[in-house]
């Protein structure tokens, strides 16, 4: 089962690449990579940025194992690459004209390729008009450099008035949405910026699908998991919301017999407007739960569950 991003065929699920050179070194990353492509997965999401955070790091670590991968399976036809500028990278910064272009050639270097097939704004910069922007990017997918654009982390405002020059010039449009959702994490998505993907026919891809771990479980009062994102996950945890979401997935899980995170990310995949959702996988071992998604349907009434467990307070 493949769904359609503008003129792209991509799996159901979006594998992460925050991961790769951060919490996975690149022997690993390939595994990971591997046993994504083999169960059938095409869309892998990167950005220029992933992991300036690291010490010693520079940013563009994820790019370069990505590269290698491509460059060593041979599978650069068979695989979805979007990646990000805008994201805070050293160099270049902002969403000027000359900033997109000097990441788009670094994003290209890095991945061993000619052509980006999804390319997101990573961060909106209100200073950098709009017409700049699309124009800039609009000249990369003419040029054959970038063959569908994105945006993520943009206002309702700025996402509309994109939108809507790049109708009235006849330039390329934001075919896809990354922002922030997930079943603990839902007001920054619905509302305006949902109401504005749904008028235009943009394909959500929501990041932060699992809530950074917290949505798989294994993070409970009481519970220690050695990861990087421990103390940000177990933080959900610890309001009312948060045990009511996990009571839910329980409660769902248990009837189908499956992962609470399988459970959540096929809650987010049946929201209006959203297309995939994207989450990264540090071991082949976590890959599993999350591939599961394309074989499980929930019910009108687990789904109704799920929502009502979640809605903001």
């Amino acid at each position: 089962m493949t769904i359609g991003i503008g003129s792209l065929e991509v799996h159901p699920l979006a594998l992460g690449g925050n991961v790769f050179g951060w919490t996975a070194d690149e022997k690993e990353s390939f595994a990971v990579l591997d046993a994504y492509a083999d169960a059938g997965g095409n869309f892998v999401d990167t950005a220029d940025i992933y992991s300036a955070w690291v010490p010693g790091h520079r940013g563009g670590e994820s790019e370069t194992i990505i590269g290698a991968w491509l460059a060593a399976r041979g599978h650069r036809d068979d695989v979805v690459v979007a990646t990000k500028v805008g994201g805070g990278h050293p160099e270049p910064r902002g969403l000027s004209a000359a900033a997109i272009r000097t990441g788009a050639e670094e994003s290209l270097r890095r991945l061993r390729t000619d052509r980006i097939d999804l390319y997101y704004t990573h961060f909106d910069d209100p200073s950098v008009p709009v017409e700049e922007v699309i124009t800039t990017l609009d000249g990369l997918v003419k040029e054959g450099k970038v063959r569908e654009i994105g945006a993520s982390n943009i206002s309702a405002e700025r996402l509309a008035a994109s939108l809507e020059f790049s109708d009235a010039s006849g330039l390329a449009k934001y075919v896809a949405l990354q922002v922030q959702y997930n079943l603990v994490s839902r007001e920054t998505y619905e509302g305006a910026l949902a109401e504005v993907a749904a008028r235009h026919g943009v394909a959500a891809v929501p990041y932060f699908a699992l809530a950074q771990g917290f949505l798989t479980g294994k993070y409970r009062p009481g519970a220690h998991v050695d990861s990087a994102r421990a103390g940000r996950a177990a933080a959900y945890g610890d309001t009312p919301r948060g045990r009511a979401v996990l009571a839910a997935l329980d409660q769902v899980a248990a009837a189908h017999d499956t992962e609470p995170a399988t459970v959540a990310l096929a809650w987010l995949a049946a929201r209006p407007t959203v297309a995939t959702p994207l989450a990264s996988a540090r071991t082949t071992d976590q890959l599993p739960a999350l591939l599961a998604l394309t074989e499980l349907h929930l019910t009108e009434d687990e789904l109704a569950l799920l929502t009502a467990a979640s809605e903001p307070s």
